[in-house]
């Protein structure tokens, strides 16, 4: 046998056994695997998590009989219980009327009975109109089938004419397809603002 022929018998063995010895140090200097990662979340996250159920970012969206298109968001729900509905967070509802326009309605909380045709936003309620009227009051009953939402309380409004307040406000339409009403009543007192009409 040559010379050649006793090398390359060499390196057929030496070869696979320098490859062995690479990846056994490979391994052996690897950085050890954290296999018990911490979970993403804080202590007081976990324990709200577990202590109920709760769904984010819920919507509930509809058309009434009277052919508006109402969507009702919100930032978390809880399930309800008891007898109560889901309770919500954050809500944010809208109504686009046949005729194209939009008000919307925001609060800091809420609850959606859709078994029981309502859904009430309570707490900073803010109603805004595509006139630029600014309404404010504590709480609105609404119904999901058809147009009809109520103030039972007080409210504060500003808008285009000036600022104005009354004992309750309603919103609603007359019949299917014809405008939406917002109508003030009980003890209303207007500050009437000419700046305001001119501009």
């Amino acid at each position: 046998m040559d010379r050649y022929s006793r090398v390359v018998s060499y390196l057929k063995v030496a070869l696979p056994l320098a490859a062995l010895a690479l990846l056994s140090t490979l391994f052996l200097i690897s950085r050890t695997i954290n296999t018990d990662p911490s979970i993403p979340f804080a202590d007081f996250e976990l324990e709200n998590r577990l202590r109920g159920q709760q769904v984010t970012t819920p919507f509930f969206t509809g058309t009434t009989a009277t052919g508006q298109e109402i969507t009702i968001a919100a930032t978390k729900a809880l399930p309800g219980g008891g007898g109560e509905g889901a309770s919500a967070s954050d809500l944010e509802a809208e109504i686009l009327t046949t005729e194209g326009r939009r008000i919307l309605m925001l609060s800091d909380s809420g609850s959606i009975r859709p078994d029981q045709d309502s859904a009430i936003l309570m707490g900073n309620v803010r109603i805004l109109t595509p006139d630029g009227t600014r309404v404010e009051t504590e709480r609105l009953n609404a119904q999901l089938s058809g147009l009809e939402v109520i103030s039972p309380g007080a409210v504060t409004a500003e808008g285009p004419m000036g600022d104005f307040s009354a004992g309750t406000m309603r919103i609603f339409t007359d019949s299917k397809n014809a405008p939406v009403h917002i109508e003030f009543t009980e003890g209303v007192k207007l500050v009437y603002d000419p700046a305001k009409v001119e501009r």
